[in-house]
C-alpha cells in the first residue's frame, strides 16, 4: 500500500505543475485581451510655410488718393480796347513761358494818344476856369463887405458859391477823363498779368480786336494744385486741421504712368462735400512745377500719399499676407494654422497695417507671408521664418 502511494507522487506533482502552467497562460491571455487596442503611431506630414514674426507697434498712417494737377491760375486773356493788332512779340507763342509784365502784343494806339491829349487839354482849361472863378468869388466877397450891408446876401449867386462848385466839378470830371484816356492808352499794350505759360495764342499781326476779344490762354507757373477726395475714415487718420493746412505738412506725388515723384505740401482743406463723391477734398501744392526735375505739367494724373497721425497697436505685414478672402493666417504655438478676418487700416510701400485681435496683441506672432487657398484651420505646418523687409 505504501509502495503504491510512493509511486503515485511524481504523477501527482506533474499534474499540479501542468495545472499551474495552464492557469498562468490563461491569466496572461485574459490580461492581454483586456488591454485597449491602439494603432501604431505614424509620423504627421507637415507642409513648410514661410512666416514673419510680428508684434504690435506704433506707425504713422499713410493715406493714398488720386487727382489731376491743375494750374493755380488759368486765364483767358482778353483785349481791353478796340483796334488793330499792330505788333506781337517773339515770345508770344504757345508753349513759351513769360514773366509778369512782359509785353505780348500791341494795339494800334494813335487814336488813344489823341484821346489822352484831348482829355489833358480839357483838364487844363477846366483848371483855368476854376482859378478864374476863385478870383471872381474873392472879388464878390470884397464887394459885399464894401457895400455896408450886414448878414448874408439873399442868393448864394451873389458871392458866386454855386459857380465855384461847378468849376471844381468840371476839373474833377476832366481829371477822370484824363485817367480813363491814359488807362485806355496803357491797355493798347497787352502784357502778361502774372508769371505764366502760354497755352494758346488767338491773334496775329493785323487782327482786329474789340474790348473782350480773346487774345490768349495762360496758366500760372507759380504752382500747381492737386485736389484729392478722402473718406471720413481717412480724414480721421490725419492730424489736426490747423497743423495739416499750415502750409508745411508734406505729401508725396507719383505720376501714375511713369512713376516719377515730386514733393508737395498741404495748403488747404475744402469745407464742403462734393455733390458726386460725397467726400471732402484736400488740396496739395507743388511750387515752381516747371522748374522741378522732371517738370510737373498741369493735367498730369497723380497718386498722392499723405502722412497721417501715429496709430498704436498695429501689425506691419507684407501686402501678400492678406489672402484673397481678406484673412490673415498665422501659426499657433502647436504649429497649426489659424486665421482671422482683417481689413488694413492703411498701406504703403508694399506693406499693410492691420489691427490684430486682442488675444494676439500681447506677444510676437508668426504670420504666414503668402497664404494659399488650400489652407484649413488646424492644419499642421512647419513654419520657416524669414526676415521681413517691409
Amino acid at each position: 500500500m505504501k509502495r503504491k502511494l510512493i509511486r503515485s507522487l511524481p504523477l501527482t506533482a506533474a499534474l499540479v505543475v501542468v495545472a499551474g502552467v495552464i492557469f498562468y497562460i490563461h491569466d496572461q491571455a485574459q490580461a492581454f485581451a483586456d488591454r485597449p487596442f491602439t494603432k501604431p503611431e505614424t509620423p504627421v506630414q507637415r507642409a513648410d510655410v514661410s512666416v514673419v514674426s510680428v508684434e504690435p507697434g506704433t506707425y504713422a498712417a499713410h493715406i493714398s488718393a488720386f487727382g489731376a494737377a491743375s494750374a493755380h491760375y488759368q486765364l483767358t486773356l482778353n483785349a481791353q480796347v478796340s483796334g488793330q493788332i499792330d505788333d506781337i512779340t517773339g515770345e508770344f507763342e504757345g508753349g513759351n513761358r513769360v514773366a509778369k509784365g512782359d509785353l505780348l502784343a500791341e494795339v494800334e494806339a494813335s487814336s488813344y494818344r489823341e484821346a489822352l491829349a484831348s482829355a489833358q487839354s480839357t483838364l487844363a482849361s477846366a483848371r483855368v476856369d476854376l482859378l478864374e472863378e476863385e478870383r471872381r468869388g474873392e472879388q464878390a466877397v470884397a464887394e459885399w463887405k464894401a457895400s455896408g450891408l450886414s448878414g448874408e446876401p439873399d442868393s448864394p449867386l451873389v458871392l458866386r458859391k454855386p459857380q465855384l462848385a461847378s468849376a471844381k466839378a468840371a476839373v474833377a470830371e476832366a481829371r477822370a477823363a484824363v485817367d480813363t484816356a491814359r488807362y485806355n492808352l496803357n491797355q493798347t499794350r497787352i502784357v502778361a498779368p502774372f508769371d505764366a505759360l502760354i497755352t494758346d495764342r488767338s491773334v496775329a499781326p493785323g487782327s482786329y480786336v474789340q474790348s473782350g476779344t480773346e487774345v490768349a490762354t495762360l496758366v500760372s507757373t507759380d504752382r500747381v494744385e492737386i485736389s484729392v477726395s478722402l473718406s471720413a475714415e481717412e480724414w480721421n487718420q490725419l492730424p489736426d486741421q490747423r497743423l495739416l493746412t499750415g502750409g508745411q505738412w508734406p505729401a508725396t506725388l507719383t505720376n501714375i504712368e511713369t512713376g516719377q515723384h515730386w514733393s508737395g505740401r498741404i495748403i488747404r482743406a475744402r469745407q464742403h462735400l462734393d455733390d458726386t463723391s460725397r467726400q471732402r477734398s484736400l488740396v496739395i501744392a507743388v511750387d515752381a512745377p516747371f522748374n522741378q526735375s522732371p517738370a510737373l505739367f498741369p493735367g498730369t494724373f497723380l497718386q498722392a500719399t499723405v502722412a497721417g497721425r501715429d496709430v498704436d497697436g498695429l501689425w506691419k505685414l507684407p501686402a501678400t499676407a492678406l489672402s484673397q478672402s481678406g484673412e490673415i493666417w498665422y501659426v499657433t504655438d502647436d504649429n497649426t494654422l489659424a486665421s482671422f478676418a482683417a481689413e488694413p487700416r492703411f498701406a504703403s510701400d508694399g506693406a499693410i497695417y492691420i489691427v490684430p485681435p486682442k488675444a494676439l496683441a500681447v506677444e510676437k506672432e508668426r504670420v504666414v507671408r503668402q497664404p494659399l487657398s488650400s489652407y484649413v484651420e488646424g492644419m499642421a505646418v512647419n513654419p520657416v521664418e524669414e526676415n521681413s523687409h517691409v
